[in-house]
């Protein structure tokens, strides 16, 4: 079995990635926890119950908690509206 090299950039490891992984040795993986800053501001608002559904819906596809991804969507539009790239 093959083993994941280390990268020394973003990109190496991006175009690493678009090759067929399957003879790569899984086993050499760990677990990772990723700590996130505590947010110091809260938001509280009401949505018409098909919309939150949606967003629900949306969030559930993309493996994220609904709340993660109304974050991600305002960060996106204000970053897009900044003509700011991710």
């Amino acid at each position: 079995m093959k083993r994941v090299p280390e990268f020394k950039t973003d990109g190496e490891a991006e175009a690493f990635l678009k090759q067929d992984l399957s003879g790569l040795d899984f086993k050499q993986f760990k677990p990772m926890r990723f700590e996130v800053a505590k947010k110091e501001a809260a938001l509280n608002m009401r949505l018409p119950a098909a919309l939150m559904d949606a967003v629900r819906a949306k969030a559930k596809a993309k493996g994220i908690p609904y709340a993660r991804y109304v974050r991600m969507v305002l960060e996106a539009d204000l970053q897009q509206s900044r003509g700011m790239k991710r």
